[in-house]
């Protein structure tokens, strides 16, 4: 089934349907419609061919949060080139991998990032083809001035469902990051299957995600959720703190947030206690990982809305799990979105049991065609369709699904696995906890025994009385082989950018 250039659905198609003078973006310079987006995206099309840019060719983005995010991403699109978004918060070296992994023959940068880009673009890119956004970094090119010089009219190429649009560096936890291949029809697919009939979302909504473009789940939610509905996102160029949210959500009347764990916490633990919500808000989301039943419960409490949790990937491109507006079960991952299937598998690929911990496989229309330039890593992870996630879950009498841990967290203790995620969940139950991880440690017998890391709501309130209190507190809700035997406080947690937290950091430690 041809869909044509993806450019073309989400762009192109709300100048005939009537949305020219709607507001698509807010961002740092004010409002732009769709009318100006569209024209933005034709001239961003044209400057990159001033760069040379052919079809085909990779071009990388490394971009805050704005409107030239889309206008360059739908821009390549429109001509037939790859973008491939990456991370702004890496270092020189990872930079100089991706360039070189990806092949890429162009560049643009937000000038606020350059100093991290300098030396891999220099050693990577020609100068000529690199544009920078938002400042004058000789000798490099401008991008406004290139815009402006462009012609704001432009066809876009001919594309299927099926071909190649653009690649997602996955965030390189424990090894180096891989370039996740994705076609025109995954763009399509995550926002007809889960934003529409999940969400909701319509041309009504104003949208505002703390996760940023460059992630799969932060370019959905701003970025093709937005625009396939014809709705309003609300972008952020500098970090996603708890004040800055709560201000945006008010300020702009915003309908449909999306956050992460870390970040519902961090923002419950600093309300006070004559907190008014924000008062358009309807629906809040939460990915990344598990969310825990406590944050769930406190956040309706003092938002009065529901947050979603679900899980997605850069290999699905975003949320393919999920519960639902009156069907949210706390402490789950809900059920498959419709469209997706969903297996669990034991150790020998044979499906798992009702309440039976065991591997998440998944395959539905924006799985991921592999990884560029790792065949290995493809094999591992794809199979006839399906996506080995390497998370582990069980699936409960009601069809729900349960989070466990990441395949390489779980912790086997006296023969019996333990899940990380439920004894952090027992953990958060405390008032005085904002976050908590647990990791596998040796005992003086050299047996396998849970250790918890926590950070406080209260930094100075550690002391060996309140982690015997925590032990306890374990041991009230779990089979008591299941409590950390050790715990640690600590300031915080190290995490990815994404909010994940590195666990193989902790086991190390």
């Amino acid at each position: 089934m041809a869909i044509g250039n993806a450019a073309s659905h989400f762009i192109d198609r709300h100048l005939s349907e009537g949305r020219a003078s709607k507001t698509a973006f807010v961002d740092g310079r004010g409002s732009h419609t769709y009318a100006d987006l569209a024209r933005m995206v034709n001239q961003a099309g044209h400057a990159l061919r001033g760069c040379k840019v052919r079809h085909g060719d990779r071009v990388i983005l490394c971009l805050n949060d704005s409107i030239c995010f889309p206008a360059l991403f739908f821009g390549a699109l429109k001509i037939g080139a790859i973008p491939v978004p990456i991370n702004t918060l890496l270092t020189p070296v990872d930079y100089s991998f991706m360039l070189r992994d990806s092949g890429a023959v162009a560049a643009i940068v937000s000038a606020s990032l350059m100093e991290r880009l300098e030396t891999a673009l220099s050693s990577n890119i020609d100068s000529s083809r690199v544009m920078i956004e938002g400042g004058f970094w000789p000798p490099y090119r401008s991008l406004e001035f290139e815009l402006a010089n462009a012609d704001d009219q432009l066809q876009a190429v001919a594309a299927g469902i099926d071909d190649v649009a653009f690649w997602l560096y996955s965030s390189g936890s424990t090894g180096k990051p891989k370039g996740v291949i994705h076609r025109h029809g995954d763009l399509v697919a995550t926002a007809k299957l889960y934003a529409n009939p999940v969400l909701r979302i319509t041309e009504h909504d104003v949208i505002f995600s703390a996760s940023k473009m460059f992630f799969a789940y932060g370019f959905g939610n701003s970025c093709t959720f937005t625009l396939h509905s014809g709705g309003t996102a609300v972008l952020l160029a500098d970090r996603p703190t708890p004040d800055a949210i709560l201000r945006l959500l008010e300020e702009y009347r915003v309908t449909v947030f999306f956050g992460f764990p870390t970040l519902y916490a961090a923002i419950l633990a600093g309300l006070v206690d004559q907190f008014v919500p924000p008062s358009h808000l309807r629906l809040s989301v939460s990915a990344g990982e598990a969310l825990p039943a406590v944050i769930q419960h406190h956040w309706s409490q003092r938002f009065g809305v529901p947050v979603l949790d679900g899980i997605g990937s850069t290999e699905s491109l975003h949320i393919f799990m999920t519960n639902r507006p009156g069907e949210l079960k706390s402490g789950t991952s809900g059920k498959p979105v419709n469209g997706y299937e969903v297996v669990i598998r034991d150790e020998v690929g044979v499906d798992a049991a009702t309440n039976q911990i065991g591997d998440l496989w998944v395959r539905g229309p924006s799985i991921a065609t592999g990884y560029w330039n790792n065949p290995d890593a493809s094999r591992r992870t794809f199979a006839e369709g399906w996506l080995r996630t390497g998370d582990k879950y069980f699936r409960d009498g009601e069809g729900y699904y349960h989070y466990t841990g990441r395949a390489d967290d779980m912790l086997k203790v006296g023969g019996v696995w333990v899940s990380p995620n439920e004894v952090e969940g027992a953990l958060m139950e405390h008032p005085a906890v904002l976050e908590a991880a647990v990791v596998g440690a040796m005992n003086s017998d050299q047996l396998m025994k849970p250790k918890a890391f926590v950070v406080l709501k209260d930094a100075s309130a550690g002391s060996s009385k309140l982690a015997e209190e925590l032990k306890q507190l374990v041991r009230s809700r779990l089979a008591p082989y299941k409590y950390p035997h050790w715990i640690e406080f600590r300031a915080e947690l190290p995490k990815t950018a994404t909010g994940k937290i590195r666990r193989n950091l902790l086991r190390e430690s």
